[in-house]
């Protein structure tokens, strides 16, 4: 039976003699993940830098059974691993046709369920419930209500003639229509303690108290929880019991070598349909710089680290770099764009309301700090990428007078003559990957990004002096 095959068995006679077997879906979890595991296969495909850390944690929790919560500052895949947990799940599901709760075939639990088997038996029809239905969320907010989450009685069928103390009167909440399924609550410390509390009461005793009646809701439940560390360890926050009840708590983390950062940002930067626009090839020292950027500003303490500094900072600063550098190409009427130096304001914008910093005061002061990390993260990156012994030449070319303009209305073929000119300055730029690996052809808007580096990281080494001018940057010695 493949995934997207409906399988056969239309009641629950013949599911009953298809030989199926009805099973928790923590059991169903945990056979399908032993399945993955003896594969090899991916847990988590596209959850890059958590294979040694996070991974094996949400392993040992899943084949022990056990709820889980993902702590971490936003930004840290928490949401994305909580539903990638649906590729667990079988494909297809049996469930009671007409049942409110994803009702188990052999074990059904809502009232109208429960009539229809005992009303038909094994002529009671099936549905075939994909994976993808199986799985909830919901974002906690203070305005929550139980209502939302568990059920609220039905005015229209009390109206009907039905009395609260029937169960036919209750219209579900989004907790028990997850039921054979995941359930994903995040920024569970959000939730008010009065929630929380029948929250537990549902996960915990199986009941729920509806205006004054006890129902009992049997349901079957895997439970992913995110929170903030500081929220969640936080006294009042979120109720001991309930805490207690999640089996596995597991930490994530941000993104811990700039491999990873970049890895990352390929795989979830947007992507638009060739033809539009010149093509965008971002040379690994920007990509490596973008990434730097975000590592200081997780370790800068201007900025504060409670609420974190997300990878999204690192995927939107590589847009608006891709964006500048394409709007300079359509300009110049250029084939090809590559981000620059001079295009490093542009990640100004998409940063400062991405990050918040320890303390206020300064007028604008967001800028000024994202300003200085982006001078650190180049020199870093400069230095990782440059030996200065090997720009000798092109210092003494400087020291002899050469001058040269840079910024964004300068022509990619006008870098291609100063690489040409000063003894030194093509190599370099060769080193640093401007020229084609498999022809050594030359790529007039890589190899103009790799001599604005060049330019700036000498200037940063305090070999070069720079200037602001109206049209761009002078450097010279």
């Amino acid at each position: 039976m493949t995934p997207s095959a409906v399988p056969a068995p239309a009641t629950i006679g013949q599911l009953r003699a298809s030989g199926w077997k009805s099973r928790s879906v923590k059991a169903e979890l945990r056979a399908n993940l032993v399945g993955r595991l003896g594969e090899g296969g991916p847990i988590f495909p596209g959850v890059v830098g958590y294979d040694e850390t996070v991974l094996p944690a949400v392993e040992n929790a899943i084949l022990a059974g056990q709820d889980l919560v993902f702590l971490g500052e936003r930004g840290q895949a928490k949401t994305r691993m909580a539903r990638l947990l649906i590729g667990l799940l079988d494909p297809w599901l049996p469930v009671v046709r007409g049942g409110d709760l994803n009702d188990d075939p052999y074990a059904p639990i809502s009232p109208t369920a429960r009539t229809l088997v005992e009303e038909l038996g094994d002529d009671t029809p099936i549905d075939w419930l994909p994976r993808d239905r199986r799985y909830a969320e919901k974002l906690a907010t203070p305005d929550i209500t139980i209502a939302d989450l568990i059920g609220e009685v039905d005015p229209v069928r009390v109206a009907e003639g039905r009395y609260l103390s029937d169960e036919l009167t209750l219209h579900y909440g989004l907790i028990p229509r997850a039921n054979r399924g995941i359930f994903a609550i995040n920024e569970l410390p959000d939730l008010a303690e009065r929630i929380q509390v029948g929250l537990l009461n549902i996960l915990e005793e199986r009941d729920v108290q509806i205006r004054g009646f006890t129902v009992r809701l049997p349901l079957d439940l895997f439970v992913v929880a995110s929170a903030n560390p500081e929220d969640y360890t936080s006294r009042g926050r979120i109720i001991t019991p309930l805490k207690d009840r999640l089996g596995s708590q597991i930490r994530t983390h941000y993104p811990r070598t700039l491999e990873h950062e970049t890895e990352i940002v390929r795989q979830e930067k947007q992507r638009f349909e060739a033809g539009d626009t010149p093509p965008v090839v971002v040379p690994p020292f920007m990509e490596e710089l973008v990434a730097e950027l975000t590592h200081l500003a997780r370790r800068s303490p201007e900025i504060s680290q409670r609420s974190g500094v997300s990878v999204r900072v690192s995927v939107a600063n590589t847009e608006v770099l891709e964006a500048a550098a394409i709007k300079r190409a359509v300009r110049l009427g250029e084939p090809l764009a590559a981000p620059r130096i001079s295009d490093l304001g542009a990640v100004i914008a998409s940063t400062v309301g991405k990050v918040e910093l320890e303390t206020m005061g300064d007028e604008a002061p967001e800028e000024r700090v994202v300003e200085r990390l982006i001078t650190k993260a180049l020199h870093a990156t400069f230095g990782r990428r440059v030996d200065l012994d090997d720009l000798d030449e092109v210092v003494e070319a400087f020291e002899e007078g050469f001058i040269v303009e840079t910024g964004d209305r300068i022509p990619s073929r006008e870098y291609v003559r100063w690489a040409r000119e000063v003894p030194g300055l093509e190599d370099a730029a060769r080193r640093l990957g401007a020229f084609d690996a498999t022809d050594g052809a030359e790529e007039p808007a890589v190899l103009a990004s790799a001599v604005e580096f060049l330019l700036e990281g000498l200037h940063l080494a305090r070999r070069l002096n720079k200037d602001r001018s109206p049209t761009g940057t002078v450097y010279r010695r």
